[in-house]
């Protein structure tokens, strides 16, 4: 333990006991936690991000949506409004988050919804939408006002939870042992090459905090990267030598390793999750971009990192250089796709 941790350790046994206060205070009924006469899919993590959870929800809203009139209810993090919002064909990441921006984009049948308060929200959607017969709720684990009858829990293969530490020594929002609340677990971002000995191996340190069986194994397949703005130059390169990675994202760990494979060079601009980037930082970029000899190089940022970059001030700034964005869709390795999927129908046939 580095000696910064040690002196923050008191803070994080305080932080953790009323953690644990609380969540006992909703095991014993002292705080309700709300059923509703609808279907809800809660997903979540135990860390402060960098799961993978928007894909997930895509596949799950993917998988659902020609059979259910489907909700997605988030909290819309870092946005810049309050209370109850539903997505709009203009709505931006500063009105509703880039997480449920990204979702409404790509699924414009389902209803996308941002608010704080989770019981609220689902009240409303339930009251103003009649049609709605399926909500899966983004990032829910800690909110337990709200008990989904589905509760998938998610923890990265990199970083996983019985690794890290409550915060403020880790990004843990509580105790590991929370984990046991959870129906089934995800651990998202494997290697594409999964070997029997590798899932054991993770099983094996897996179990003192969760010894369930329902346990599957996700990783992420990248896209061809597609352009950030109309606006942007086509590129005809057919091998690229350096790639600028320009993103706000929790865990890089993944992609850097892709596009390591599909470049000589990669330039990595971090910042942290969900930054709002300033006209600033961009400027900086396109200096680093013109200043970088290379005989090609090319600028990609994520498919979230996209959605805060439609600002038209931001956009003006990029949109004569080569950016591309990657998107990305969740693959379950082996059996546990089937698995997966035969527990979520399982659930919603009840």
């Amino acid at each position: 333990m580095g000696i910064l941790r040690l002196l923050l350790f008191p803070f994080c046994l305080v932080y953790g006991f009323i953690t644990w206060v609380r969540n006992k205070l909703f095991d014993w009924g002292i705080l309700p936690s709300k059923s509703f006469n609808i279907p809800i899919i809660g997903l979540g993590n135990l860390s402060t991000g960098g799961t993978g959870k928007t894909p997930h929800v895509e596949y799950l809203v993917q998988l659902l949506k020609d059979q259910y009139r489907i909700a997605v209810l988030s909290r819309g993090y870092k946005r810049k409004t309050r209370g109850y919002l539903e997505a709009a064909k203009n709505a931006t990441a500063r009105d509703i988050g880039d997480e449920p921006l990204q979702i409404a984009r790509k699924f414009p049948d389902a209803l996308v919804v941002v608010c704080e308060n989770r019981r609220k929200g689902i009240k409303r959607i339930l009251k103003e939408h009649p049609e709605i017969n399926l909500i899966i709720l983004d990032d829910a684990f800690q909110h337990r006002y709200v008990k989904p009858g589905l509760n998938l829990l998610l923890t990265g293969y990199y970083k996983p939870f019985f690794r890290n530490f409550i915060m403020p020594c880790g990004n843990l929002r509580e105790f590991k042992r929370g984990a046991m609340r959870a129906d089934a677990l995800v651990v998202t971002k494997t290697p594409n090459v999964f070997s029997p000995l590798d899932r054991r191996f993770f099983l094996g340190n897996l179990k003192p905090y969760y010894d369930k069986p329902n346990i599957f194994f996700s990783y992420l397949a990248y896209k061809d990267w597609l352009p950030l703005y109309k606006e942007t130059p086509e590129n005809t390169e057919t091998s690229i030598k350096t790639i600028f990675l320009f993103t706000g994202i929790a865990n890089t760990i993944a992609l850097e390793e892709h596009l390591k494979r599909n470049s000589e060079e990669l330039v990595v601009n971090k910042f942290p999750d969900h930054y709002q980037f300033k006209s600033s930082d961009l400027i900086r970029l396109r200096r680093q971009y013109n200043n970088k000899f290379s005989r090609s190089k090319i600028i990609i940022v994520t498919e979230k990192d996209a959605m805060r970059l439609q600002h038209p001030k931001l956009k003006e700034i990029l949109k004569e250089l080569p950016v591309y964005y990657i998107p990305v869709e969740v693959v379950f390795h082996d059996e546990d796709r089937e698995n997966f999927e035969k527990l979520v129908f399982e659930f919603l046939s009840k």
